[in-house]
């Protein structure tokens, strides 16, 4: 059975992971509305990710007996001004999700948790992937800069993603 305190921060995990779902789902639209299909793409794969990180979690409140609360999720940004721009807020935004991650972890540390410490490991595994993935796609933009036709090949590369 989770503790009140692990059920209440997990829940709020399923609430920000939707954001996350919300915030590449804003991502992919503006990637679309600028004729950058594969960017788009992309993005919309990474809402497809976070959305399944939510239900990971979502399930797992029920399996351990706790109660699922859906919160309201807060509207994303949705106005960008280059796709480095887009993927440096990528960037700090999987930074800011591994914090909370890691934020769980301790949590379960404390309360002597080891099943929710076990689910929380994969987490802080994927995080790693995330984080590196945005700051690869960064160094792609800065190394083909501003020129259109470097990031036509680029956006062609994201647009392979699976």
């Amino acid at each position: 059975m989770l503790s009140k305190s692990l059920e209440h921060a997990l829940n709020k995990q399923v609430n920000r992971e939707m954001y996350s779902v919300y915030l590449y789902l804003a991502m992919s639209s503006y990637f679309k509305t600028v004729s950058m299909k594969g960017f788009a793409k992309w993005m919309r794969i990474q809402a497809k990710e976070e959305q399944s990180h939510a239900v990971k979690i979502y399930d797992y409140i029920i399996a351990r007996g706790g109660k699922v609360t859906l919160l309201d999720i807060e509207d994303p940004k949705a106005k960008w001004t280059s796709c480095g721009k887009v993927f440096e807020e990528v960037s700090a935004h999987e930074q800011k999700v591994t914090g909370m991650i890691h934020a769980l972890v301790d949590l379960a540390i404390r309360e002597k948790d080891h099943a929710t410490f076990e689910i929380l490991r994969w987490f802080v595994k994927e995080q790693v992937g995330e984080e590196m993935d945005a700051r690869d796609i960064i160094s792609q933009i800065s190394i083909v800069g501003d020129r259109p036709g470097h990031l036509f090949a680029l956006d062609h590369t994201l647009g392979k993603r699976e």
